[in-house]
């Protein structure tokens, strides 16, 4: 019997087993292709090192072109590494207007312009089919060569630190996207509070004070799967084992009513917005201090273990569990409702 794929990122075993096995031709240039756990390419263009990175956005609708720019500008910068391109593709339903368009390149344009980069091409069409519209983001970064830190960078020892809190683009979606019913239960001030939560979206500003501030040794942003699957992706891309405590993993109050109501798990719910920096323990202070200078929190929530068997939650009340594997983000499961 044929089994259905979960919805969002396809299982790692499918995702190693059959899209890695097919891959075209193999190229000198690629010093980085595609890896579990690491959400963009390096290749080398003799004396600089160009950082690659695509995502769509499918479930949010509000604010799809805003989210669009920051999302694959995130996995930029990620590698320290500024955003400077974008391509795009923009997918849109048979029933949409001009309206539609302008609305959604003009997000693009506003968030590409805040990040000083440049939309540099790509493709438009309405497509038979969509419920909603699509949005495909490619962006591109140059640096110096090898002046850039990976997600499989990660070592023992080395201490993992979370901007932010958790489930930050999760909770402006379903504020958003749910915004009838949950003000029904919640009011207008707290749902408007709680779509504030896309003004936090970008990570660039925390992933470039991190890197040139010193000690970090690996970067990524929990988007699908949320915090939990963050760390999972790092862990698996650095071959590595954590200790995680939960109580230290910030979950705003509007988070945690939404996720409370759709009785779903603030950890799992996608989470761009925040950033997870795995960095040396003599350097873990300092980052946590400058990233505050920028009005950013961040917090130590664990530490690097060279045991990759060994992946553990200490949980609120002091017990301690196997961190959990998201299937599929939680996000899901609330606009199943």
């Amino acid at each position: 019997m044929t089994m259905t794929l979960p919805l969002g990122k396809i299982p790692i075993d499918i995702l190693k087993g059959v899209v890695f096995r097919n891959l075209g031709a193999k190229r000198n240039e690629v010093l980085l292709g595609p890896t579990a756990g690491i959400d963009g390419a390096v290749l080398d263009l003799g004396d600089k090192s160009l950082i690659v990175s695509m995502d769509p956005i499918t479930a949010a609708v509000e604010r799809i072109g805003w989210e669009a720019v920051n999302v694959n500008a995130n996995d930029v910068a990620t590698f320290g590494v500024e955003p400077q391109f974008l391509v795009s593709c923009l997918m849109f339903p048979e029933s949409s207007s001009r309206e539609t368009v302008e609305t959604i390149t003009s997000q693009m344009d506003k968030a590409a312009k805040a990040l000083n980069m440049a939309i540099i091409g790509g493709h438009c069409e309405t497509t038979p089919g969509l419920a909603n519209p699509i949005v495909v983001g490619c962006v591109m970064g140059l640096t110096e060569k090898g002046k850039y830190v990976t997600a499989r960078g990660a070592k023992a020892g080395d201490k993992l630190i979370l901007t932010k809190s958790a489930g930050i683009e999760g909770t402006a979606i379903l504020a958003s996207d749910r915004a009838p019913q949950l003000t029904r239960v919640f009011g207008a001030e707290m749902l408007n509070d709680a779509r504030r939560f896309y003004n936090q979206i970008s990570v660039v500003k925390d992933a470039l004070v991190a890197y040139r501030t010193g000690g970090v040794n690996a970067m990524h942003d929990p988007t699908e799967g949320g915090v939990l699957g963050g760390i999972h992706e790092m862990a698996d891309a650095s071959n590595m084992g954590v200790r995680v405590y939960e109580d230290k993993i910030t979950v705003e109050p509007e988070t945690s009513q939404i996720c409370k109501y759709f009785e779903i798990d603030p950890l799992q719910l996608i989470g761009s917005g925040a950033l997870l920096i795995a960095a040396k323990s003599e350097h873990a202070g300092i980052i946590v201090e400058n990233l505050a200078k920028e009005k950013i929190f961040a917090a130590v929530i664990g530490e690097v273990s060279g045991n990759v068997n060994k992946r553990l939650l200490i949980q609120r009340d002091g017990t301690i569990r196997e961190l959990p594997r998201p299937v599929s983000d939680h996000l899901w499961l609330a606009l199943k409702e």
